[in-house]
């Protein structure tokens, strides 16, 4: 059986400046291997610092061809951008599976996201037309949107087409050169987008794409010509991101970590509960922002949580749930496995050891669902992002005990409750500490346009990546006030 159909030979990711495909002077290079076999299946160069400034130059430049089209034109590249999108969405989608470990099935419904984001963006031609108004006799005033300049998304290894179609349609659409700088563990379905905005058409230049890590990252924070960040990973390197680029004037959005709570009551809908909070914490083997983490027993639920570690126990590793990211997110989770059990939880569902028949991914890098009981609130396990498909049960006697348990975590990314009564539900909407609630919903992810954003340690920086967040943030208002001639009947603004 093929879960995924991983690239014939190693793809060899190149940078992308000034509409050429480039190898970075100097640059070493490092194995790109899919999370499925352990196997290699494209290399990726690790752009120094000093590397960083061509692509910039290139993208200033083309920004101001770019800027003077005007959005109407800008829209029509794009939305050959996105024909091709969806010509090729089978393609990208076992691309980014093959190096992101996730299954085909959720790389799809990652691009298909990201095309909600590229219609929403392309619908801004009808909808953002500005603002003018006659505010006194003979005096008006209105407001342009203008972009910024030269831009740049850092974007994490877990959605390789996703996350970067977050920014990049509508960072483009309000007239910015953007430069996208993926994970290095996950190049090649970046190198797949950069062909794409090529082939529709893009100006040379105008989108980037640039290679490499640490050093990558902090030549864009450095570069003067670097008007605004858009960041997605860990909270550490969040907080650390929007403070460099912060301090050198930039406009930085940096979305972090999360440790989400899903909030089950003894009123929850049997049916609909186990599979949803399963999803939760197993879809792309947990390796999300938005995935659950700790699950909030209520009372009473023990049916429930009987129910979720029967199918948690049934689900396949391979089929059913993808790959971690690499040998060491596979260490690091089984050691929290162990520590917990040590600290007196109960390993309710064990998914070490487990993974798929066949010789063909004997190397990758596979956890089953796994289930801790018992788990205290001051354990590792209720506290930290563990970053895998892994769910920590503790056990609380109250709907007041489990929102206490809830705000007292440092991160604000989502929280959900699963419950029959609205009431019930509308308290805990408006008593949760998270920038993304849901009422019996795993991931409250919101659809396009309601923005994606966290808040607390989830998020530095103001505002939304995506929606009308994203259009702010990507771009700025010119304000314009007129007067013609000298009025006698006016007011005192006259």
């Amino acid at each position: 059986m093929s879960f995924v159909q991983l690239p014939d030979s190693p793809v060899l990711c190149r940078n992308l400046v000034g509409g050429e495909w480039v190898s970075p002077v100097g640059a070493a290079t490092l194995d790109v291997r899919s999370p499925y076999t352990g196997g290699v299946i494209g290399r990726v160069p690790l752009t120094p610092s000093a590397g960083v400034a061509p692509i910039v130059e290139a993208a200033k430049k083309a920004a101001v061809g770019w800027q003077a089209i005007g959005l109407r034109e800008r829209t029509a590249h794009l939305s050959r951008f996105r024909a091709l999108l969806e010509k090729n969405l089978e393609r990208l989608a076992h691309l980014a599976a093959s190096e992101a470990g996730k299954t085909v099935a959720e790389a799809r419904a990652g691009l298909l996201k990201g095309l909600e984001v590229c219609d929403f963006s392309l619908s801004l031609q009808n909808l953002d037309t500005g603002g003018a108004m006659e505010v006194s006799r003979g005096v008006t005033c209105e407001f342009r949107r203008e972009p910024l300049g030269v831009v740049a998304g850092i974007t994490p290894f877990n959605f390789p087409a996703m996350v970067p179609m977050w920014m990049l349609p509508t960072a483009l659409i309000v007239g910015n050169a953007f430069i996208l700088k993926p994970s290095e563990k996950v190049p090649i379905t970046a190198c797949a987008l950069g062909e794409l905005l090529l082939e529709a058409g893009l100006p040379p230049g105008v989108f980037s794409l640039l290679h490499g890590g640490k050093e990558a990252v902090q030549g864009l924070l450095e570069h003067p010509d670097v008007q605004a960040v858009g960041f997605v990973g860990s909270s550490a390197v969040a907080r650390r991101v929007y403070a460099e680029g912060a301090a050198r004037g930039k406009r930085v959005l940096a979305l972090g970590g999360a440790k989400n709570h899903l909030i089950v009551v003894p009123d929850a809908d049997p049916d609909l509960t186990p599979q949803a909070v399963l999803d939760s914490f197993t879809g792309c083997a947990g390796q999300r922002c938005m995935a659950a983490s700790v699950l909030v027993a209520v009372g009473n639920v023990q049916p429930l949580i009987d129910e979720v570690a029967r199918r948690a126990a049934a689900l396949q590793v391979g089929p059913g749930m993808g790959a971690l990211i690499d040998r060491a997110s596979q260490e690091r989770l089984e050691t929290a496995i162990a520590r917990a059990e040590s600290e007196g939880a109960r390993v309710l569902v064990d998914g070490r050891g487990k993974k798929p028949q066949g010789a063909t991914w004997a190397g990758g890098n596979w956890l089953g669902p796994t289930i801790l009981d018992n788990v205290r609130p001051d354990m590792e396990a209720a506290q930290r992002e563990l970053f895998g498909p892994l769910i920590s049960i503790v056990r609380v006697p109250t709907l007041s005990a489990a929102l206490e348990l809830e705000a007292a975590s440092p991160y604000g990314n989502a929280a959900s409750i699963f419950t029959t009564n609205g009431a019930v539900a509308q308290h805990v909407v408006e008593s949760a500490r998270a920038g993304m609630v849901g009422v019996n919903v795993g991931v409250p992810v919101p659809r396009e346009p309601f923005s994606f954003g966290g808040i607390n340690e989830s998020r530095f920086g103001h505002g939304d990546i995506t929606g009308p967040g994203g259009v702010e943030f990507w771009s700025q208002t010119k304000k314009v006030t007129r007067k013609w001639t000298a009025r006698t009947d006016g007011s005192w603004m006259s």
